[in-house]
C-alpha cells in the first residue's frame, strides 16, 4: 500500500486494467494492476519532480518533469521512456500538466509561474 503522500497524480488506462501514478518525491512513475499490484516503475533522469500526467485515448502516457523541464512520452506498460516530447528548447518552464487533444492532434501544456500555455502539434 502506498503512503497518502507518495500519490501526486494519477490518470488510469483506456482500458481501465492500468492506473498510473506519479510520486514526485521519489522522481518515479509508478504503473499498477486493477487489484493494486505494482506492474513497473520508471525512473529517469528526464523525470526529475514528476507532475503532470495524462494517458491519451490510445494509451500514450505523457508525463511533466517539472524541475527537469521535460514532457516524456512513455511507454503503455510504464516501463521505459519512449521519447522526450518537448524540453526547455521548446519553450518548456517547469511545467505542471499537460493534456492531449485529439480534436487538434496537439499537446498542450501548463507550466507553474507563467501566463504562458504551450501547444505542440504531433503527427
Amino acid at each position: 500500500m502506498l503512503p497518502c503522500f507518495a500519490v501526486f497524480r494519477c490518470a488510469v488506462s483506456p482500458t481501465g486494467d492500468k492506473l498510473y501514478i506519479i510520486n514526485q518525491h521519489q522522481h518515479k512513475l509508478l504503473t499498477l494492476a486493477r487489484d493494486g499490484t505494482l506492474l513497473a516503475t520508471l525512473t529517469d533522469p528526464e523525470l526529475d519532480t514528476p507532475r503532470g500526467l495524462q494517458v491519451t485515448p490510445l494509451g500514450q502516457v505523457l508525463v511533466c518533469g517539472w524541475r527537469s523541464l521535460t514532457i516524456l512520452q512513455v511507454d503503455w506498460e510504464g516501463k521505459s521512456k519512449l521519447a522526450s516530447l518537448a524540453t526547455e528548447r521548446d519553450g518548456v518552464w517547469n511545467p505542471r500538466s499537460v493534456c492531449y487533444s485529439s480534436t487538434t492532434s496537439s499537446i498542450i501544456v501548463g507550466q507553474w509561474d507563467s501566463n504562458n500555455i504551450l501547444v505542440f502539434r504531433v503527427e
